[in-house]
């Protein structure tokens, strides 16, 4: 990765955020299980530890292996923020265009999800941003959302209308769009949702999930063919329960469990849809990212905090630096 080489971009920390690395949650109070495989995947004396917290909107939260920190947007504050393994917190880019997801390529270079924008875009190692996709047929795109990459190099994302109002919207779709390797190409690969909004890969890629967040709330399954298509789509889970809160970001581990923020936190399935159980979090969260150096850490990024916990497998990355 390329943090060091972007000191022109000026650090703050604001007064209202508060480092709590300390802070931890009582076991009993965030592990709803559902069967006694998910205690094999989060261990029942696990503790959830509050990292940080005062922020307005936290999302896209993605681990650097190389700087050890996390990177993760606060949208309404227009900002990405990194905080290093040490819990020492800054301010990497400022504005941000009101990102929301982020990854990393093969390249170890920062892709974002722009909403003010309606792009998705690349942060080059001299800080320069390179635009990868702003239209499609001719149509601003709706407001992109997460993103994640492949390992040929292929970028997938999002792209609801979240960030946008009613009557901005261009495209006739809300669709789930793939970027080829080159960056030349943009593919719709999926126009079957409402609102598309998390997405990640089965460890062997030849599976990719996406979920559902409007009234419809489920994860979908899709085959990933070889030219980088999508191909039978089938509901994975329905997380449509009777509590607020719908599918959003997910992470898988190494195992090919699904870690998916929903209704009432994280909710973790094995490989075959099933509900093992879920992580309950004192803020309705909206993502996840593995870190940590051994990669057994969930970071969670929860409306106005960030949340960690430590799991038994670890997690599987995407988009890293080869």
């Amino acid at each position: 990765m390329y943090l060091k080489s972007l000191k022109n971009i000026p650090y703050r920390i604001l007064q209202k955020i508060r480092v709590v690395s300390k802070k931890k949650c009582s076991p009993k109070a965030f592990l709803n299980v559902k069967t006694d495989s998910f205690y094999d995947i989060v261990a029942p004396f696990s503790e959830i530890q509050k990292v940080v917290t005062g922020f307005i909107f936290t999302e896209g939260p993605i681990w650097i292996e190389s700087e050890k920190c996390l990177l993760f947007s606060d949208i309404p504050d227009n900002k990405i923020w990194k905080l290093d393994i040490s819990g020492e917190l800054n301010v990497f880019r400022e504005p941000s265009s009101n990102s929301n997801g982020l990854t990393i390529d093969l390249k170890g270079r920062l892709i974002v999800c722009e909403h003010r924008n309606r792009r998705v875009t690349r942060i080059e190692r001299d800080g320069s941003i390179t635009i990868l996709a702003a239209t499609y047929n001719g149509l601003r795109l709706n407001s992109p959302n997460d993103v994640v990459v492949k390992n040929d190099g292929s970028i997938y994302f999002t792209d609801p209308p979240y960030g946008i109002q009613k009557e901005q919207q261009e495209q006739p779709v809300q669709g789930v769009y793939r970027i080829s390797p080159d960056c030349r190409e943009i593919k719709l690969v999926s126009d079957t949702f409402e609102r598309p909004n998390g997405l990640a890969f089965s460890p062997d890629e030849k599976k990719l999930y996406v979920d559902n967040s409007e009234n419809d709330r489920y994860i979908s399954v899709f085959n990933v063919n070889e030219d980088g298509t999508l191909s039978r789509g089938e509901i994975f889970h329905d997380m449509d329960i009777d509590k607020p809160g719908h599918p959003d970001g997910m992470k898988l581990d190494q195992a090919g469990n699904i870690f998916c923020t929903g209704p009432g936190g994280v909710w973790v399935l094995d490989a075959q849809g099933n509900h093992l159980g879920t992580i309950v979090t004192p803020e309705q969260p909206s993502n996840c990212a593995w870190g940590d150096e051994d990669l057994k850490s969930l970071y969670i990024t929860a409306t106005t905090s960030i949340y960690k916990i430590r799991v038994t497998i670890a997690g599987n990355i995407r988009g890293k630096s080869k």
